[in-house]
């Protein structure tokens, strides 16, 4: 297709990059390019989103709070001056692979910028905010899929498509082999013995449990009131709530074997969240929904094999010194470079396990961990230092409070997801796909109060 024609699509079907995103994300995925889909389809939203501009069809606004995101590029930025300086406490490592790591992070962090602007510029005759919901909704029942199908086959793996268009230098990238070979589990020995712990459509359990907590509230945001379409024009309501119900109850299963510990605290503080704003607002078909979920999931805790699942992952913390140790290295870096951070990660000199320099095979995981990967704070810490990492929060921070009394359902969400990724921050790695999504929710909730905005001014004679 020549590139012109690209373009022309794109102005006569605006929305299908996020739609291509999000309705074909366990292709992308199948394809070793989930990681990879944002950049790509990042392009010929610019490319419009310049169209757009350029020949004054639209006026571009930006979302509240906006000129803290830019700060924050700005730094990370900078950043790349420091990508070859020594962190305190860290291994000194090739420059080389710090720079590609910088560029890919830098490059998902334009991309999600380039998403939240296109999502929030177009109308909703172009993509409607119930529709926008069901689709993120819609990736979350893609994750209850994956969890599901990793749990029966945990040892399905298989190389993508585009694995073997690459050198054998570049497969044996750990990077590269969690995107290029797609595989439905983790198998780890956490509990005692080897157990598989799904991941698909995503390349971590980590990464699952933060998407599928954050996506799960989107089935009730864009589900609840009825599936857009065709597809949802052939089934009752009723029977589209069951389903919704269903999905969410059935959700249960694969998180609590996934041992994800801060996902199962997530769900739990999404819950309380969504029965109280539900609760103020009145929805009390949505509360007594919520009500059903609730007991679903106590039911599967206590009648199957669930509970002891959970007893014993509270007993196993074998992770908890590590994490402690990494955490505590992030926040001295920190301090070495307090503005602009050190660009990339770095790894840790020894563990506490041992003061080896490197691992072993008696001791795998002894040094050399990578500082910042225990959490997005402290990646934004050794990145980013203490100024980035405060652009950062205040603008997600700023946007919950911003809407926090937002009518719709996609404000109530979006509160929510942006409030979870307040709490993941500590544990999980935000970079990518959560980064992404929490970008969208954003994104959604700035796009339903345009239209309510437009709709007011357009009703006022």
């Amino acid at each position: 297709m020549p590139p012109g024609s690209v373009t022309s699509f794109t102005a006569r079907h605006p929305a299908w990059p996020l739609t291509a995103l999000l309705v074909g994300y366990p292709v992308w995925w199948a394809l070793g390019l989930a990681d990879f889909s944002w950049i790509i389809l990042a392009v010929p939203m610019v490319a419009q989103l310049l169209a757009w501009h350029l020949s004054g069809q639209r006026r571009l606004a930006v979302p509240p709070g906006f000129g803290w995101w830019l700060l924050f590029l700005i730094v990370a930025g900078v950043g790349i001056a420091a990508i070859g300086v020594t962190a305190p406490g860290t291994v000194t490592s090739p420059v080389s692979h710090r720079v590609l790591s910088y560029l890919n992070r830098s490059s998902d962090y334009l991309a999600v910028t380039v998403f939240l602007l296109y999502a929030g510029n177009l109308t909703e005759q172009e993509l409607s905010k119930r529709r926008f919901a069901w689709m993120l909704g819609l990736v979350g029942a893609y994750a209850v899929a994956g969890g599901l199908a990793g749990l029966v086959m945990p040892h399905l793996h298989f190389n993508s498509p585009l694995m073997y268009l690459l050198p054998h230098s570049v497969r044996a990238n750990p990077y590269i082999q969690a995107s290029m070979q797609p595989g439905l589990a983790q198998v780890q020995n956490v509990l005692g013995s080897a157990g598989g712990r799904p991941k698909a459509p995503f390349d971590y359990t980590n990464t699952w449990g933060d998407c599928l907590t954050i996506l799960l509230p989107y089935l009730f945001a864009g589900w609840w009131d009825g599936w857009p379409g065709r597809f949802g024009a052939r089934l009752s309501l009723r029977r589209q709530r069951l389903a919704l119900l269903a999905t969410a109850g059935i959700a249960t299963i694969p998180l609590l074997y996934s041992l994800n510990r801060g996902a199962w605290i997530g769900a739990a503080l999404s819950v309380g969240y969504l029965a109280v704003r539900f609760a103020l607002k009145g929805r009390t078909a949505l509360l007594a929904g919520l009500a059903t979920l609730v007991t679903i999931g106590a039911l599967l805790v206590v009648v199957t094999p669930l509970g002891s699942v959970f007893a014993s992952r509270l007993q196993h913390g074998r992770s908890n010194n590590l994490r402690a140790n990494l955490s505590s290295l992030a926040v001295t870096d920190a301090l070495d470079s307090p503005l602009i951070g050190f660009g990339d990660t770095r790894q840790e000199r020894g563990s506490p396990n041992s003061i080896a320099i490197g691992p072993s095979l008696k001791c795998p995981t002894c040094g050399q961990l990578e500082v910042g990967s225990t959490g997005q704070l402290w990646l934004l810490l050794v990145c980013d230092g203490f100024l980035g990492t405060a652009f950062y929060l205040i603008f997600f921070g700023y946007g919950a409070w911003y809407y926090r009394h937002g009518q719709g359902k996609e404000a109530v969400a979006g509160v929510l997801v942006i409030g979870l990724s307040f709490v993941y921050m500590f544990t999980y790695d935000a970079a990518g796909a959560p980064l992404g999504f929490t970008m969208l929710a954003y994104g959604l909730m700035w796009k339903g109060s345009r239209s309510r905005r437009e709709l007011t001014v357009t009703a006022t004679p």
